[in-house]
């Protein structure tokens, strides 16, 4: 857990090393966005059926994405990286969220060249991944900064989490005292995505996060606990996050975990191959 004040923008921060599970694997959307600094050979990732796959050697930032990525691994993989809450990468980016909605950037594009290539020098010469970690921690500590909204933004995200997203927006912004235009602008502004795409994300996550895979599943009733309107309503999310329908999503996990079980991504990646 990051120290005062990066605690709250960041869930984590983390060090990877290792053979990958499988060369592919799908990350379904979530209420987290993500800074990677690679210290090992490119990996790739696409971001949507409908994009093409692209390279990224020095290591990149996802801001709150709203649709499915894949990531494509080198055979040996090693990183450092942080998982933000979604507004967290708005103190460190010197452009509007928005701008990188679904549109994975290198870590370069946000910070420069000279800088990152100093950044992986330091980080790959730490005789560990305690001391990296600690170097990154340092490094986002020098970079912060506040931007204009952000309190606003932070403390109406909080209020989506805290309901699993079972809130009404128009509550929100009448709790906030200002116009549902005006916090949908500074969402997008500061995340990328309205209340609404964030109080969605924050829903279906909790309700996949909830099953257990190794026990039968009544989907209609899973949905209707979800506050869903149908189960329908739900297959339609489902395939919206993750391009998969309900009943193969279970064969793609139970297959994650009956090949790689008690693996460290276990919970939310998915085989792509």
């Amino acid at each position: 857990m990051p120290r005062p004040p990066l605690d709250g923008l960041i869930d984590d921060l983390y060090y990877l090393e290792g053979t990958p599970p499988y060369a592919r694997l799908t990350l379904p959307p979530s209420p987290s966005a993500l800074l990677i600094v690679n210290l090992g050979a490119p990996f790739r990732i696409r971001a949507g059926a409908d994009i093409e796959t692209a390279g990224y050697a020095d290591g990149c930032v996802i801001t709150m994405p709203t649709r499915a990525y894949e990531f494509g691994y080198p055979r040996r993989s090693r990183s450092v990286g942080v998982h933000f809450k979604p507004w967290g990468p708005a103190s460190f980016l010197p452009m509007p969220a928005a701008e990188l909605c679904d549109r994975p950037v290198t870590l370069e594009q946000v910070w420069g060249r000279s800088a990152v290539a100093e950044l992986r020098d330091r980080l790959a010469s730490a005789p560990g991944p305690h001391e990296m970690l600690t170097l990154l921690e340092e490094e986002l500590t020098r970079r912060l900064r506040e931007p204009s909204g952000l309190a606003l933004v932070r403390r109406m995200s909080g209020a989506i989490a805290a309901t699993g997203g079972a809130v009404a927006i128009g509550d929100l912004s009448a709790v906030a005292g200002v116009s549902g235009t005006h916090l949908a602008q500074r969402f997008k502004e500061l995340i990328g995505i309205t209340p609404k795409r964030l109080a969605r994300t924050y829903r279906f996550t909790a309700t996949v996060f909830g099953i257990d895979v190794a026990e039968p599943i009544d989907w209609g009733e899973l949905a209707h606990g979800a506050g869903y309107f149908d189960q329908a309503h739900f297959s339609h999310e489902f395939r919206a996050f993750t391009g998969l329908t309900p009943t193969r999503y279970l064969d793609v996990r139970r297959r994650f975990l009956r090949e790689h079980p008690g693996h460290v991504l276990d919970s939310w990646p998915l085989p792509a191959d």
